[in-house]
């Protein structure tokens, strides 16, 4: 179990990402979080994160298509949008979302220099890469 790797070896911010949600099951974190994002490696960083923050579920798609079908099959707590997936963008998949009311956060590898649809400039986004302070922090506050 990777929780019992936690221990003086390890770098204090990782130990403080590995500490497991309350036992009660009460968390301040989203259960179910939707990432979309063409990069597998970035993905797999992300699902890692996310679960040692406390979600209980990640799922990850790679294109607008799985994440509409996957948000068709079970709608996320909150989502992570890569805003430039490999031959689109994932605009149409905010569109869905703000449509049913889920917190979701962009995640660009572009910086300020990024176009995003008017309907979303005000929407927060996250640099990548990004810290896990910054991830931790848009994920408890519902990227409000």
């Amino acid at each position: 179990m990777r929780l019992s790797l936690i221990g003086k070896n390890m770098q204090p911010s990782i130990a403080r990402i590995m500490i497991p949600a309350s036992p009660d099951g009460s968390s301040d974190v989203p259960a179910d979080v939707l990432i979309v994002e063409d990069d597998p490696i970035i993905a797999i960083d992300f699902e890692d994160r996310l679960l040692g923050f406390g979600v209980t579920s990640v799922r990850t798609v790679g294109s607008v298509a799985q994440a509409l079908a996957a948000i068709a099959a079970r709608a996320p707590d909150f989502a992570l949008l890569d805003v430039e997936l490999s031959r689109e963008n994932s605009f149409a998949v905010a569109e869905r979302l703000a449509a049913l009311k889920i917190p979701f956060v962009f995640v660009t590898g572009y910086g300020a220099e990024t176009r995003i649809a008017s309907d979303f400039v005000n929407r927060p986004r996250l640099q990548k890469p990004c810290s896990s302070d910054a991830l931790e922090a848009a994920l408890r506050s519902r990227g409000s």
